[in-house]
């Protein structure tokens, strides 16, 4: 009995913290971020350049994904610049691509999200 409980309680436990993977990369701002750094290694300039934000809102976000292990960083002179820090992040953002690809108008009338 305390052995299934246990293993309900862990079954929550990685529930919450897979939901919250996905709330990472549910934003917006940390979503574009993402995107760009799949492309290549880029400091915060760049980001701003590239995606006409405030630096504070690309430092900001870049912040939760580093946090998270999202991204990771390396200083270069007084530059620092970010990527991906792992492989299957690219995999989980392509996978979800092509699902919205497959997806895309019923995604887009839901209701319920």
């Amino acid at each position: 009995m305390a052995k299934e409980f246990m293993l309900t309680q862990l079954n929550e436990l990685q529930g919450e913290l897979i939901s919250k993977f996905f709330h990472g990369l549910s934003n917006p701002t940390r979503f574009k971020i993402a995107l760009s750094l799949m492309e290549s290694e880029k400091n915060v300039s760049q980001l701003v350049e590239e995606l006409g934000m405030k630096q504070s809102q690309i430092s900001n976000q870049l912040a939760c994904l580093k946090w998270c292990g999202y991204v990771s960083s390396r200083q270069e002179g007084k530059f620092v610049y970010y990527q991906i820090t792992d492989e299957r992040i690219r995999t989980i953002i392509e996978l979800a691509r092509q699902v919205v690809a497959d997806n895309a108008e019923q995604i887009n009338s839901c209701t319920r999200i």
